[in-house]
């Protein structure tokens, strides 16, 4: 059987580099400018969205739950007391960044520590 020159010698080269070199720049193109992206990429974007919607929709709560403890006044007023960067471990201690079933959230507590040192 007779093979196209194309598939013969020097041309086969050529033909074989210019593949090799179509498919490099799809690939640097899709994942720069295509949005193509990784699985590891995808589940951790995922996670910290999912995270930032779980803080999003906690820390009302907690902010009500503060406000609507019996002595709120006196607390706020030493949650200003406390250090910026302590504020949200004295939520934390205090319980209000805490749900059914969780231990403390974290970031649930910056968020309102955040909100409630805002307050006046």
């Amino acid at each position: 059987m007779n093979l196209p020159p194309i598939l013969k010698g020097d041309s086969l080269t050529r033909l074989m580099q210019g593949a090799a070199a179509g498919a490099l720049v799809a690939i640097i193109v899709g994942f720069s400018w295509g949005g193509w992206t990784l699985q590891s990429k995808a589940q951790t974007l995922a996670d910290e969205k999912a995270k930032a919607a779980v803080v999003a929709v906690l820390t009302p709560i907690c902010v009500s739950k503060f406000e609507q403890a019996a002595d709120a006044k006196t607390t706020l007023a030493a949650l200003k007391a406390e250090d910026t960067w302590k504020r949200d471990t004295f939520i934390s201690k205090g319980g209000w960044a805490t749900f059914p079933g969780s231990a403390p959230n974290r970031d649930v507590a910056d968020a309102c520590a955040k909100i409630l040192g805002e307050t006046k």
